[in-house]
């Protein structure tokens, strides 16, 4: 006998880190396990330290980490968790990151600049990342940087449900707040039966970030319930300046749906102050206590990744998730 055959005992195994662990709670909720035990914590001089308290060996390993701020923290802690697993025989490891960091550093508008998405995804697969999991990436291309699968899953569907329950019998325009996002506002208008799309003509001086100036609408909004799509808020200039031009051209409401609800200073305080009427995102990041106003609603996006991790640890098809699209 050249070979021995050995039972197929093949161990799902989920992971948190420190970042947003009630995400990795909630999405072992509804995978039915509860996250691997972890000694997790810092030196004195800011060295993270991690050891996972069960053997992950053979395991198929899948580490959730939402990549909040401080991000540079988060992002190193779950290299850290990835190598600690690959030392530790972990058969495959998965890295679920939500919100990918570095997204929006995807190529070189200038010279001397570096694409910093890419040494992200360099850095996972080198510390032993087999496979990487996230959500809306800010462009699709970023799924070529890494060396092996990316599972891209959409929040798209989960947002316009809502919205469809939430304003129905409405007339809706969706509208990209820039020429960059039309793409995304096309699946927006086929989720909504096919409903008019615009688009806000804006520029933006690349030597001074989250500083964006709109300009003029392109499109039918007037009278109409505005869905205005992005991938992420940070800073809300882009939303809020887009915002006050559709009020400009005569819309008649404005609703914002977005998927990563990033919120740095002064997002809070600009949607606040504005017209718009409801703030959507999903809960790829924490919002904390006093950042969540009366206009925010958020929508869980722990179902759809756990769907995606056990159609992952299955060997199934996470495209299946999306209709066949992605």
């Amino acid at each position: 006998m050249n070979s021995l055959q050995a039972e197929n005992r093949k161990s799902l195994m989920l992971f948190s880190g420190r970042a947003y662990p009630e995400l990795a709670d909630e999405i072992g909720a509804h995978l039915g396990l509860q996250p691997t035990p972890t000694a997790a914590y810092d030196f004195a001089n800011g060295e993270i330290f991690v050891r996972f308290e069960e053997s992950v060996r053979g395991s198929d390993a899948f580490v959730v980490q939402s990549m909040t701020e401080p991000i540079n923290k988060w992002l190193v802690e779950a290299l850290i968790m990835v190598d600690a697993l690959k030392r530790g025989s972990a058969k495959r490891i998965t890295v679920v990151v939500p919100f990918f960091p570095y997204a929006r550093q995807d190529k070189k508008h200038r010279g001397r600049e570096p694409i910093s998405a890419r040494l992200v995804a360099d850095m996972f697969k080198t510390a032993g990342a087999d496979r990487i999991l996230t959500v809306d990436l800010h462009t699709a291309q970023i799924s070529g940087f890494f060396d092996g699968p990316v599972d891209h899953l959409f929040a798209l569907s989960i947002l316009a449900d809502y919205v469809k329950k939430q304003y129905e019998g409405r007339k809706f325009t969706v509208v990209a707040p820039d020429s960059g996002r039309v793409r995304v506002a096309e699946r927006w208008t086929d989720e909504l039966g096919g409903c008019p799309l615009a688009f806000i003509h804006k520029t933006r001086d690349p030597l001074v970030p989250n500083e964006v100036v709109a300009n003029r609408v392109v499109g039918d909004v007037e009278g109409r319930t505005c869905i205005l799509v992005d991938d992420m808020i940070d800073t809300g200039g882009t939303i809020a300046k887009a915002s006050e031009a559709l009020f400009a051209a005569d819309a008649g409401d404005v609703i914002v749906a977005a998927t990563h609800g990033v919120l740095s200073d002064p997002a809070t305080e600009r949607l606040k102050n504005s017209r718009i009427s409801e703030v959507v995102l999903t809960n790829t990041l924490p919002v904390p206590p006093e950042k969540n106003l009366d206009k925010l609603t958020l929508l869980s996006i722990a179902p759809l990744i756990a769907r995606a991790i056990s159609e992952v640890f299955s060997d199934g098809s996470v495209t299946s998730l999306f209709g066949g699209v992605s």
